[in-house]
């Protein structure tokens, strides 16, 4: 494994090796959530509804959770410097092929796809980000990495949307392939070659990555991703009709949420080296105050800028901790739950944005923020519980057996 130095040129090419695979997960976070933004686009251009063009973002996240996972599997035993550069390098021809796709079926099946290949590149960097760095710097390694998906909510998805909008959805998807091919060349010039951080052939993976700590811990994920989901869904409504901010102005909300998450996720990056479990914990709580001020005071413009600011420094500031609380607990299995991370987060996304729309026809929009409450309350116990599960002793993949080094506190049982 690559040895992190405190100085001189090996730090610095581990800073652009991590900088390059935060690049690469600009790409695809741009990839993922760009979408939206052309929808309607492709509706008229494809002769398809809205409801039905709606379905290339499910099938984007359908290919995260169960696509990345079967993918990674798949790949195992591969370098992972090699399977970042094959990922990056599909993934540019995946969203070639929806440049050219003439039929609604095809760019489906270009975004279930190009979603499989989210999931397994952002488990491998997961895991070459961790091996890149000394073990007491793992969070903000991935916080780096993670980093980059949130600053494409901020740049990548507004530029992307403008592009859509003067040129067409097309040339949207060629700039994300463009940005791609600068991201592969980029990442094969600067990430050297690490150690696999798991062990074993696939029957091992599996089973360390399904043991019950590890299917604890995702479910918390499933909890707090989902509960901010339900919310986050009908934002830009709730803003509009409730708040009673002009359409106009929306973006520039949405803009502080964007931004105040991407500063959460460098920064999340540091507290989850300090401890991760406080970290989740903390930042679950601070996510209650968050969408307590939404919602109590939804009817304030600038009340409602600050709880979206607070909750955003910690709704994907937790990231970072979830991500290497997955990869430590999974021990032996790190390299396929890496993946199995993203997964949950889909999950979580998929299932809020379903409950948040049961809780927008039965209730109405104004409830909507109270429901995600209700939901962050009861991933709250969760969350708490998963502190208590330990990293199995002396097989920490991140930390080459050093468990003392692990989420800032010492693991004291296998956890088996």
């Amino acid at each position: 494994m690559s040895t992190a130095t405190t100085s001189g040129p090996g730090e610095t090419r581990n800073k652009l090796a991590l900088g390059a695979l935060g690049l690469g997960a600009f790409v695809i976070g741009t990839a993922e959530l760009v979408i939206v933004g052309v929808l309607n686009l492709i509706a008229d251009d494809l002769d398809v509804s809205l409801s039905t063009a709606g379905l290339l973002v499910t099938a984007y996240a359908l290919g995260i959770s169960i696509g990345g996972p079967i993918v990674t599997a798949a790949t195992i035993r591969m370098p992972r410097h090699t399977l970042l550069c094959a990922a990056l390098a599909v993934f540019v021809l995946g969203n070639l092929a929806a440049v050219f796709a003439g039929l609604f079926g095809l760019l489906v099946v270009a975004r279930v796809l190009c979603g499989a290949l989210h999931g397994l590149f952002l488990g491998a960097a997961s895991a070459v980000a961790t091996g890149l760095v000394a073990p007491e710097r793992r969070g903000q390694a991935v916080g780096l990495v993670f980093g980059g998906i949130s600053v494409s909510t901020v740049l990548g998805v507004p530029l992307g949307t403008l592009l859509g909008q003067n040129l067409g959805w097309q040339a949207t998807f060629a700039g994300v392939a463009a940005l791609g091919l600068i991201a592969l060349v980029v990442i094969t010039i600067w990430v050297p070659s690490v150690r696999s951080s798991g062990s074993g052939g696939l029957g091992s993976q599996v089973q360390h990555a399904f043991h019950p700590r590890v299917l604890a811990m995702l479910a918390a994920e499933v909890l707090l991703m989902g509960s901010q989901f339900i919310a986050f869904t009908y934002l830009a409504a709730f803003l509009e009709d409730v708040t009673g901010i002009q359409s106009a102005a929306v973006s520039a909300f949405l803009m502080i949420f964007g931004v105040f998450s991407a500063i959460g996720t460098f920064a999340g990056g540091r507290f989850a080296d300090i401890n991760a479990s406080r970290t989740l914990l903390v930042g679950n709580g601070v996510l209650i105050v968050g969408l307590l001020g939404l919602y109590f005071f939804r009817e304030s413009p600038l009340l409602v800028g600050v709880a979206l600011a607070l909750w955003g420094i910690v709704g994907f500031g937790v990231t970072p901790s979830l991500q290497l609380r997955v990869i430590s607990l999974a021990g032996e299995g790190a390299d396929l739950a890496a993946t199995l991370g993203a997964s949950a987060a889909n999950v979580g996304v998929a299932a809020g944005a379903a409950v948040g729309g049961w809780a927008l026809a039965t209730f109405g929009i104004d409830d909507v923020p109270l429901t995600a409450l209700i939901f962050a309350v009861l991933a709250l116990p969760a969350v708490w519980a998963t502190r208590f599960l330990k990293v199995p002793a002396a097989q920490d993949p991140v930390a080459g057996s050093a468990p003392a080094a692990v989420n800032g506190h010492t693991p004291v049982s296998t956890g088996g």
